[in-house]
């Protein structure tokens, strides 16, 4: 079936790494991580790194896209884990947005640039946006093992025409997005359709 209805969950310039997109680094005190650990009676000096806690789904979709260097240009390219929610318009962490959309059953995408998951090879980097209910990412180019890992997820890796990207064809995030998919007869290199 196409991908139908899908929200953008972030729209992200060039050379974004596996590591803003991995939950690497300390569990921050105001993370959407860090609320679950206190939900579950665990005290903020034994937070520890998402590392240390790889085998938890749970806490390693709440790292994905938590890194404080990304910018997300739905947030004014500010730097940090952000995201705005499009259909309140609420500016949140990127996991409450993510699961706000999967409580409304609305699939997500992200928007990137060149390079897209460059960086040393971490399957959490595909893992976790899964987790997070993105269906594609239509990027300008990927990392080559990045893109593999993300077809390994289910993650449709789509690239723009050559000589285009978000920003000239006036993409801001805050589309809808369809996604057409042939039915499922669908190869590589094809032409697929994605209108908003």
């Amino acid at each position: 079936p196409d991908i139908s209805g899908a929200y953008c969950l972030l729209n992200v310039g060039n050379s974004v790494t596996t590591d803003h997109i991995s939950p690497a680094g300390k569990i921050a005190r105001t993370s959407p991580a860090a609320k679950w650990l206190e939900a579950h009676s665990v005290e903020p000096r034994d937070f520890n790194s998402y590392g240390s806690r790889r085998g938890n789904d749970l806490i390693m979709a709440r790292g994905t896209f938590a890194n404080i260097r990304i910018r997300n240009k739905m947030c004014n390219n500010d730097e940090g884990p952000f995201t705005v929610h499009v259909p309140t318009e609420e500016r949140l962490p990127v996991f409450e947005a993510a699961a706000k959309y999967n409580e409304a059953k609305a699939p997500l995408i992200v928007l990137a640039g060149t390079e897209y998951g460059t960086g040393s090879s971490r399957d959490w980097a595909a893992k976790g946006p899964y987790l997070q209910g993105v269906k594609a990412v239509i990027a300008v180019s990927y990392e080559r093992i990045h893109r593999s890992n993300l077809v390994g997820m289910g993650i449709l890796p789509l690239q723009f025409l050559k000589g285009e990207d978000a920003d000239s064809l006036g993409l801001t995030g805050f589309e809808k997005f369809t996604i057409k998919l042939n039915n499922g007869h669908i190869e590589v290199g094809s032409d697929i359709e994605v209108a908003t």
